[in-house]
């Protein structure tokens, strides 16, 4: 039983990276499941490189304002989408 129950607190502690990336890749408009599979493959790999595309996209004005307008183009269509179902 004490190895059951090691294995499987070695299995959450390790599927804490992949979840962690695939979270983070979902929250900016990734794949989950991409990023969670990658995150299993190459865990630290995974992570940095997730990390520098945030950073990339956060840093480039364009590509901020890009996004900013994707998500109020987003918000809007889910408004008339609401207004029309009523």
């Amino acid at each position: 039983m004490l190895f059951v129950d090691m294995l499987f607190v070695m299995v959450v502690a390790i599927s804490f990276i992949p979840i962690l990336t695939g979270y983070c890749a979902q929250s900016r408009g990734r794949s989950f499941w991409l990023w969670f599979a990658l995150g299993w493959l190459l865990p630290l790999a995974s992570f940095f490189l997730l990390f520098a595309l945030i950073a990339r996209d956060e840093l480039n004005p364009g590509r901020r304002l890009l996004g900013e307008a994707r998500q109020i183009l987003r918000e809007a269509e889910e408004k008339n989408r609401v207004r029309a179902d009523s």
